[in-house]
């Protein structure tokens, strides 16, 4: 992949690198700068991204908490799935060197979560280089005030596309690469909401302040995961006009995959997945994994069976509010099944 770092959350982080600091002297000030470059430095950027990364001290932070939120929301789309975003070690590396739809996912998730966290990032003031976003275009509508602090999207589209870099001319793997960021990227745009709060005598709503409010990630992840589960195989063709090439459908066709030409909100992928069932280069495999008897344990343990432990279990029960303030509960003690995939 021409991104070494992408998807973003599977760079190697140690959890424990510092968080910018605002100075108060000069030597307070110098000491931020080295903590933010040491940053930068850690996530294995490529010699652009790196330079991107150093020139505002709010970058290195929000690429951490891109990172950290895009991870835990592959992991709660994919929790009941054979492949539940595993990503540890040689898994995560294995991946990335094959077009898998699980690799389209964590491209289009990872560019999501770097889009949604740089324009929150903004309206937070924890950016030097943007603020809020002032909407101009909605200004002065009926009797609306522009105010209150938008998400700033066009900052963050702008830097996003210039972080993941221009779109490659000839190599398949690396135009489905930025196809399926760009899709990340639209699925963000496409869930902003305008946020209005009302002013006037006796809750009257003679004035309205309104901003631009992203949707939460987890409902992008949804969308995400949606996308994934109807997205299209892949293969190239050159374009004769332009001599570029272009994403297609295979020339072969598939049992089961359409022939439908891939639009530019769809997740595409060029390689078929593994099962996923045992251990192999790309995941541990489902061997004692938890599963849900008539959810999913069919699915998951891949005709092997499951195991079945009861345990019993306590918890809180019964609970009740009691002014002022606190919840008292009492404990109940039941016994449960717990369900795991067979060897």
């Amino acid at each position: 992949s021409p991104y070494p770092c992408a998807p973003l959350f599977l760079c190697r982080l140690t959890g424990n690198e510092p968080l910018t600091i605002l100075p108060l002297t000069s030597e307070m000030e110098e000491a931020a700068v080295k903590a933010h470059y040491k940053v930068c430095d850690r996530l294995k950027l490529e010699k652009k991204q790196r330079r991107m990364c150093r020139r505002d001290p709010g970058v290195a932070e929000t690429l951490m908490e891109a990172i950290s939120m895009s991870a835990l929301e592959c992991q709660y789309q994919f929790r009941f799935e054979r492949w539940n975003c595993t990503l540890e070690g040689r898994y995560r590396a294995s991946l990335l060197k094959r077009g898998f739809k699980e690799t389209a996912f964590l491209y289009a998730i990872s560019s999501a979560g770097l889009t949604h966290a740089m324009a929150k990032a903004c309206s937070a003031g924890r950016m030097e280089r943007c603020t809020c976003d002032e909407a101009p275009d909605l200004e002065n509508r009926e009797a609306w005030q522009w105010g209150g602090c938008g998400d700033n999207l066009k900052y963050s589209n702008k830097f996003v596309k210039e972080f993941l870099g221009r779109k490659p001319n000839k190599d398949l793997r690396a135009r489905v690469d930025f196809h399926n960021n760009l899709v990340g990227m639209k699925v963000i745009k496409a869930g902003v909401e305008t946020t209005c709060k009302c002013h006037g005598v006796s809750g009257s709503c003679t004035v309205r302040t309104c901003w631009r409010q992203l949707s939460p990630f987890h409902e992008i992840g949804k969308q995400l995961k949606q996308k994934y589960e109807t997205s299209l195989k892949v293969g190239s063709t050159t374009n004769e006009a332009t001599g570029e090439g272009d994403i297609s459908p295979p020339k072969k066709s598939i049992p089961g995959h359409s022939d439908q030409i891939p639009r530019t909100t769809d997740l595409v992928y060029i390689d078929d997945s593994p099962s996923f069932c045992m251990m192999s280069r790309y995941s541990p495999g489902t061997s004692g994994r938890k599963c849900y008897k008539d959810k999913n344990c069919d699915s998951i343990c891949c005709g092997r069976g499951h195991n079945t432990q009861s345990r019993v279990v306590t918890r809180p029960c019964q609970c009740q509010v009691r002014w002022c303030c606190y919840v008292e509960c009492k404990q109940c003690t039941q016994r449960e099944e717990v369900y795991t995939c067979k060897d």
